[in-house]
């Protein structure tokens, strides 16, 4: 059955919990992503570190996806994944990236753009040896954003897998990824849609802060 055209032009909030400034805004853009991650921590109730990611692939068709942010540092945004899944390629083919944090119980959201690199696969193996079991024996054997014969062929070869390795092994194709930021945008919702926006760009090594139109 088609679905039927349904207009959403009805469907309204309005955004007044905080308020965003140059003023008030840190100097550094790291410290005031610090800043709203743990007050989003605090507050609880959803993922704090679940991130929107958006890729490109080589017929320049975006995608995106939720991933979930692992380490942050002034060195930039630590997240894992499997490096021959869809959103791998299109890394490999275009490192740009852009992650969204939007916290809609704090009226929020962050928006970051970087550059993305692979780290060492010594890191990677550390974080790996650390997740619950479960989940690494499932980096192991799935064939993440490629076809597969059913759920339940997926389910017999993880079966297989745990009866026949004691011990899970870091797939070769599995780690993590840090983006090295180089633009920043947090986002306050106000009244009236006239949301305040405050910006950190990177030039020559340095941090310009400045408030664009909402």
């Amino acid at each position: 059955m088609a679905a039927k055209n349904r207009k959403l032009h009805h469907f309204r909030k309005e955004y007044n919990k905080f308020q965003l400034s140059i003023e008030s805004s840190a100097l550094d853009p790291f410290e005031q992503f610090g800043l709203w991650f743990h007050q989003a921590l605090e507050l609880g109730g959803f993922e704090a570190n679940a991130m929107v990611l958006s890729t490109i692939s080589e017929d320049m068709q975006p995608s995106s996806r939720v991933v979930l942010l692992k380490e942050y540092s002034e060195n930039g945004f630590v997240f894992y994944t499997n490096y021959a899944s869809r959103k791998g390629n299109e890394i490999e083919f275009n490192p740009k990236v852009a992650i969204l944090f939007f916290y809609e119980a704090m009226e929020r959201q962050i928006r970051i753009q970087g550059v993305l690199e692979k780290i060492s696969s010594e890191e990677s193996s550390k974080y790996f040896d650390s997740r619950p079991l479960e989940s690494q024996y499932g980096a192991m054997v799935s064939p993440q954003s490629k076809k597969i014969e059913s759920k339940e062929s997926l389910d017999a070869e993880l079966l297989k897998l745990k009866t026949e390795n004691k011990k899970p092994q870091m797939p070769k194709h599995w780690g993590g990824y840090l983006l090295k930021a180089n633009y920043f945008e947090f986002w306050q919702g106000r009244p009236n849609r006239l949301h305040d926006r405050v910006c950190y760009e990177l030039k020559e090594g340095q941090w310009n802060k400045f408030a664009i139109a909402p």
